[in-house]
């Protein structure tokens, strides 16, 4: 397997959800990875050390100097360079919010701080807490920060949580973090990592958007953006560097060519895109972006009173359209049209009145096709007036036929012929 004799370094910190880090070390070591795991002081109220030493057959470290009490009882030095240094790779799971801050700020008070600050290794942090710390602003940005440092977030899933609430905060099952492990091994070992589209940096937009109504409700769509990430997947395995903009998903990444940008509302989809669009060879807006968004969100829930109840909205930005007025010449672009009437008709439209050089058409009438299905059916029509009509077929494989029309594209312009 892909992680067998990889050094896996097991960060546990202070959550519910520690009592999973146990499974996680197991399902690692018995996939033939060695682990090490290190333990916050809060981690080892919900879970004790002996337990993740007799699972991980090496003691569980949580302070600098070992006491004679404590872990390996001689006084010795866990030092947090060696340490970082051994890893292949660091997981952190669960990772509160409290822990979250301290990396993302750089906060070095414990031994597992020291040692994220002194690995050259990827790190991976799996969120744990509450829903409502989830998406709170501090956390939102501590996590946008420590995946522009080039970490992984592996999303916190959505369910019932300690609370007794339900929505996102729930951490990732631990088969899902050790699949994601041995699909970044994967990539990062294979020789198909160097492609067609090494240096080129490729913009997606992915996923839906969330335009709030008030603290509690919002308007968004059925979008769960698998699209959208096997788009980034498939040019990441070309060699591209991929900036992902995403909109609220459940999907994890793992590829080390791909930077997310996790956003929320349609204005926020739009400042992210604008800003990586300049520097952008290929574009791909492959998000399903609400068209109007609330007029005047209210700060405070709106209680239930009439029988009626009406809501203002106003129009969003129009993305595709916005950069499509500001693309150069040697920027490729593509777009979406999910259509149920017209559909040949109003792709074409979009096609030309957003200066795109493919627009991908999604029918809603084509059974497999469109939000939720791991398929997809899609018609490509160019702005040479070309269609390219594609059996229906896996999202990666739809994936990879819209990264060979770009390499099409792009190969007689690097051609001497």
């Amino acid at each position: 397997m892909s992680i067998a004799g990889k050094h896996i370094l097991v960060g546990v910190t202070g959550s519910i959800s520690a009592y999973k880090s146990a499974l996680l070390v197991r399902l690692l070591v018995k996939a033939g990875a060695e682990v090490q795991v290190v333990m916050t002081e809060a981690a080892q109220a919900f879970i004790t050390p002996l337990t993740l030493a007799t699972l991980s057959k090496r003691p569980a470290l949580s302070t600098f100097v070992s006491s004679e009490s404590g872990q390996s009882g001689n006084g010795s030095w866990n030092n947090h360079v060696e340490l970082g240094l051994w890893a292949d790779a660091i997981v952190i799971a669960p990772a509160s919010a409290n822990t979250l801050a301290r990396c993302a700020t750089g906060l070095c008070n414990n031994l597992l701080a020291a040692v994220y600050l002194s690995t050259r290794c990827p790190v991976f942090f799996a969120p744990a807490m509450d829903v409502d710390m989830y998406r709170h602003p501090t956390t939102v940005e501590n996590l946008r920060r420590l995946e522009s440092f080039g970490n992984h977030i592996i999303q916190a899933e959505h369910g019932e949580l300690a609370s007794g609430l339900i929505g996102e905060g729930r951490l990732a099952e631990p088969e899902t973090i050790v699949q994601l492990l041995h699909e970044f091994f994967e990539k990062k070992d294979s020789p198909q990592e160097i492609g067609n589209l090494a240096g080129k940096r490729v913009l997606i937009t992915a996923g839906p958007t969330q335009e709030p109504i008030d603290p509690v409700r919002y308007i968004s769509n059925h979008s769960t953006g698998k699209m959208g990430y096997a788009i980034a997947s498939a040019f990441a395995m070309a060699g591209a560097i991929v900036t992902l903009v995403s909109g609220p998903t459940t999907l994890s990444i793992a590829h080390p060519g791909i930077q997310r940008i996790q956003v929320r509302s349609a204005q926020e989809m739009f400042e992210a895109a604008l800003l990586a669009f300049g520097e952008a060879d290929i574009v791909v807006l492959s998000a399903a972006v609400a068209d109007y968004t609330p007029a005047h969100p209210a700060d405070r829930k709106i209680k239930k009173k009439e029988t009626f109840f009406s809501l203002e909205l106003t129009k969003t930005t129009d993305i595709a359209a916005t950069l499509g007025t500001q693309k150069q010449p040697n920027q490729l672009m593509m777009g979406f049209a999910l259509e149920t009437d017209n559909e040949y008709e109003n792709a074409i439209k979009k096609l030309h009145a957003k200066n795109l050089d493919w627009i991908v058409l999604n029918s809603l009438r084509d059974a497999g096709a469109g939000f939720g299905h791991d398929t997809n059916k899609i018609t490509v029509i160019d702005k040479e007036g070309q269609t390219h009509e594609f059996a229906l077929k896996s999202k990666d494989d739809v994936a990879q036929d819209l990264v060979n029309l770009v390499v099409q594209k792009l190969n007689p312009l690097q051609s001497p012929t």
